[in-house]
């Protein structure tokens, strides 16, 4: 079995990274993943939100590897989460379905405000990867590790794509509403502009009506 593990800090406050991770996908920059599906969800007493997905991956796979442990697309993964919104703590755990007799890469993905910058959130990453029943063990698992170092930095990248989008929305959001806001303001104003006219406009009206006539 090999160990592989990583840190990166996103200089994002935890609640938008966490939507972020929830939104991670679709993705262009990770255009392997090509289905999530919701299997589990639910809210324990401890308000913690637990959920079970399945993941669809379509892998670039070498023909060789597909001979070998015969790995093929589309692969599968379920992967476990609890939400402790209280604490501000995210957990990702996932696992491969396809392929078990032979591969078990088994990855683990912790979001929790940095201990050093409450604004910025940390988030550390580990995989176990145990090949086995087959030749060239060693290179396998070293293989499947190099594979996890590369695509843990597109997954950085595809997180800042998600924060960017969600930041577009809440300053879009934003925008329309301030606009909103000034419309119906102008229309307020404007009916108060036509009360005060026909205020007037009666006033003088009375006026008129209640002077004696010569």
């Amino acid at each position: 079995m090999k160990v592989w593990s990583s840190e990166h800090t996103f200089d994002h406050d935890w609640e938008t990274v966490a939507r972020a991770a929830w939104r991670k996908y679709p993705n262009p920059l990770k255009p392997e993943v090509t289905g999530i599906d919701i299997m589990d969800r639910s809210i324990g007493d401890d308000k913690v939100l637990r959920t079970t997905r399945l993941i669809r991956t379509e892998w670039r796979i070498p023909n060789w590897a597909t001979s070998l442990i015969g790995l093929k697309n589309p692969s599968y993964a379920q992967e476990y989460s609890e939400v402790d919104a209280s604490n501000r703590r995210m957990v990702l755990q996932s696992r491969n379905l396809n392929c078990r007799n032979f591969v078990c890469v088994e990855e683990t993905l912790n979001y929790q405000p940095h201990p050093k910058d409450s604004s910025k959130t940390l988030m550390t990453q580990t995989a176990n990867v145990s090949v086995y029943g087959v030749p060239l063990i060693n290179y396998m698992e070293n293989m499947l590790l190099s594979m996890f170092s590369f695509n843990a930095q597109k997954g950085c990248q595809a997180m800042e794509w998600v924060i960017r989008n969600i930041k577009k929305e809440y300053e879009d959001l934003s925008i329309k509403l301030n606009s909103e806001y000034a419309q119906a303001r102008r229309s307020v104003d404007d009916l108060v502009r036509s009360l005060d006219d026909f205020s007037q406009s009666l006033g003088s009206g009375y006026e008129q009506a209640a002077r004696p006539k010569r």
